[in-house]
């Protein structure tokens, strides 16, 4: 029986009747049928080629870590930074502030320190010693609940915040939090599903970034590892396995470790090896933060220029001195990139930084096409002298 395709139309009628609202499209006026993709490209139903710059992954491991912790730690509270998320599950929602301000608020048992934001955060770049002082700040969140007879089971953290705007922490914060945090009687938990299996590049997990002497004690991972294949997994100590196997209850997934998932995250880690990704990502990431910081200086709007390997944020702001979001700005500029059929997304409390989490087989020529094409928006723009913030468009 021969495939039945159906029109983009078609489509959008189906999706509109049967999906709930919810799951919300990308590109809403104007919305792309994805058919196919190889490598960093995605084509359409009409195989126009689109630049895939967003990339995707799942959070469900982070689940599994949350309940590692407690069970380790016979703790319930957590330490989550703000703006962060770690999935959709209804426990990971409870420590994503990105998500549960929108719904049903903070739970009692979840505390959010300050993002480590080094560009427009409490500490910022001339801070002696950032890392340092935001390290602090957990400190004296910790003291703050232990005052209120609770106790700390986990720092939550993404090894670099992606969903709070592609932020790079500070040197040195990771290993003074979870100083704090042991000592308190917690856990440190990585959360390596956006950074993990080297898109940082000059190290294969994010959280490596931030000196050789430190080491989380659960990390968890998502999809990259799959390359679009549903996988995750969480790595943690001897100490903290044994005390969940010890709850007499058995951990049981339907298809945890089946062995076509298995093999599919073994050819992934073989593909990583063999074709020098993490080697392209140092290259290309870094091909494509110079081009970026060319562009900054020819266009006042960009405010700053911040990354490591293939995970690079460029945030869009009104006047640089006060930093005031472009949001409006960063919005159109995703319009008009998706017009010349390339898909890049905002991030950031703003939605202010526009993100390049790519495939990582991404290309110099890409970068390089990428960065032309919004030097050519941004030129339109500012030639048109459009002020999107103030409703011109």
């Amino acid at each position: 029986m021969a495939e039945e395709r159906f029109k983009k139309e078609k489509t959008l009628e189906m999706r509109q009747r049967l999906i709930g609202q919810s799951c919300r499209l990308f590109y809403s006026e104007d919305p792309v049928k994805i058919v196919r993709a190889r490598g960093q490209y995605l084509f359409d139903e009409n195989g126009k080629r689109y630049l895939d710059c967003i990339s995707n992954v799942q959070h469900e491991a982070n689940d599994l870590a949350l309940r590692l912790a407690e069970q380790y730690t016979q703790h319930e509270d957590v330490i989550v930074l703000d703006h962060a998320y770690h999935g959709h599950l209804k426990s990971l929602i409870d420590i994503s502030p990105y998500k549960f301000r929108k719904l049903a608020g903070q739970k009692e048992w979840v505390h959010v320190a300050p993002l480590p934001d080094t560009y427009r955060g409490i500490y910022r770049e001339e801070h002696p010693n950032p890392g340092q002082a935001y390290a602090d700040t957990v400190k004296d969140l910790i003291e703050e609940i232990n005052k209120k007879g609770r106790k700390i089971a986990a720092f939550f953290a993404e090894s670099l915040p992606s969903v709070g705007g592609q932020i790079i922490l500070p040197q040195g914060y990771f290993s003074k939090v979870a100083e704090y945090v042991r000592s308190a009687g917690g856990v440190f938990v990585a959360d390596e599903v956006q950074t993990g299996f080297g898109r940082a590049g000059t190290h294969f997990w994010a959280f490596q970034l931030q000196g050789e002497h430190f080491c989380p004690d659960i990390v968890t991972m998502g999809k990259p590892m799959g390359n679009g294949h549903p996988l995750a997994c969480v790595a943690t100590t001897v100490e903290i396995a044994g005390a969940f196997t010890a709850n007499g209850v058995e951990y049981f997934n339907t298809f945890g470790g089946n062995p076509v998932s298995c093999a599919i995250g073994l050819a992934v880690l073989d593909v990583i090896e063999k074709e020098d990704l993490r080697g392209n990502a140092i290259r290309v990431g870094t091909h494509l933060k110079d081009l970026l910081k060319k562009l900054q200086l020819r266009h006042e709007i960009i405010g700053d220029v911040r990354g490591v390997g293939l995970f690079v944020g460029l945030e869009l702001v009104t006047d640089r001195q006060n930093k005031t979001p472009a949001t409006k700005t960063a919005a159109w500029v995703v319009k008009r990139l998706k017009e010349d059929r390339i898909c890049v997304s905002t991030d950031g409390p703003w939605e202010n930084v526009l993100k390049f989490k790519p495939p990582m087989c991404f290309s110099m020529e890409d970068a390089e096409l990428v960065v032309q094409c919004i030097d050519r928006i941004l030129t339109d723009m500012e030639a048109k002298n459009l002020k999107l913030e103030n409703e011109d468009i």
